[in-house]
């Protein structure tokens, strides 16, 4: 059951979208989170449920949401646990930290229960990146009250650049399991740091930069370089979707967004994992980097292309 109300961060690059609130929600173990929802003009055709990904909060994706209402669309996004204005999982506000997947798909159970009967049906899943991956996970484990699936450059496998990916996961999991859990991969990392000519995530500065307002308005919102930890959940979950069967049951249709030029997560899992859907779509976006939804506008009509198609039909199936 949802308690109160919760803040948005508001700034005039990235007002808060009409019609919409925000809310605190009870995760699984008592945890406080934080869900917007939001509500187009006229009845709703259906909801969308939005997940983001690693260090993103609800206001970086308030374009998004637009672009959602704009199709007679409802919202609900959320800010995952650790991330956002949601409970921190340390007391370094700024450490990306999890211990295994469990946690969030009983948080993502609880934000659906949450704010069920508030969402018309029929519903679609949509996530970036760790929110992707966490969707498909929820769908791979048995949630059924979905229409349709689109997900942005989902996690569905993790870049290691030029280290070999056995190794890392091997390194990974003694560092996770040998009491270095809560340490930072590579040491801290400063947000507020971060450039648009070195981070390689969209090639749309306006974007990035109205990302960058966002956090110096709230510094609450700012969430920092990634633990051993968190490391460990996210090659875990991969590994979970590429050997479960579980993704072999997901009856709905899922389209899966990558983008050509994506540095953090592995393509070629991306377009092996749709192939195992039953009702799978792989789509590319040339160039693209990862952040697909903050692209420019001609590689971010390419996603909503692909989200029209696969929704469409669900919410109004050909005869």
């Amino acid at each position: 059951m949802t308690t109160e109300r919760a803040p948005l961060v508001s700034i005039p690059a990235a007002p808060v979208p009409d019609h919409g609130t925000a809310e605190w929600f009870v995760g699984a173990d008592g945890a406080t989170l934080r869900a917007a929802w939001f509500f187009p003009d006229g009845a709703p055709r259906g909801s969308v449920i939005l997940s983001p990904g690693r260090t993103e909060p609800i206001e970086k994706y308030f374009e998004v949401v637009e672009d959602l209402l704009a199709r007679g669309l409802a919202v609900l996004v959320h800010d995952w646990r650790g991330q956002g204005l949601s409970a921190r999982a340390l007391p370094d506000r700024l450490a990306g930290h999890a211990r295994g997947f469990k946690t969030f798909l009983s948080d993502y159970q609880a934000l659906l229960a949450a704010f069920e009967a508030r969402l018309p049906r029929p519903w679609i899943a949509m996530g970036h990146s760790m929110g992707g991956c966490l969707t498909l996970l929820a769908l791979a484990h048995g949630e059924a009250r979905f229409s349709a699936c689109v997900l942005s450059a989902p996690m569905l496998g993790v870049s290691t650049g030029k280290r070999d990916p056995l190794a890392s996961r091997i390194l990974t999991w003694w560092k996770a399991h040998s009491g270095q859990a809560r340490v930072y991969v590579g040491g801290p990392s400063d947000p507020f740091a971060d450039s648009f000519a070195t981070d390689a995530l969209t090639h749309d500065r306006a974007r990035y930069e109205r990302y960058d307002a966002q956090l110096a308005a709230n510094r609450d919102l700012a969430l920092g370089g990634l633990t051993w930890g968190w490391l460990d959940f996210a090659f875990s979950a991969c590994a979970w979707l590429k050997h479960n069967r579980g993704v072999e049951a997901i009856a709905i249709p899922v389209t899966i967004v990558a983008a050509g030029a994506d540095t953090r997560v592995v393509n070629a899992d991306l377009k092996a994992i749709a192939g195992r859907i039953p009702r799978g779509r792989y789509v590319e976006v040339a160039d693209a980097f990862h952040e697909i939804l903050i692209e420019t506008d001609d590689k971010r009509a390419q996603f909503w292309t692909a989200f029209d198609e696969t929704v469409d039909e669900a919410i109004s199936p050909p005869r």
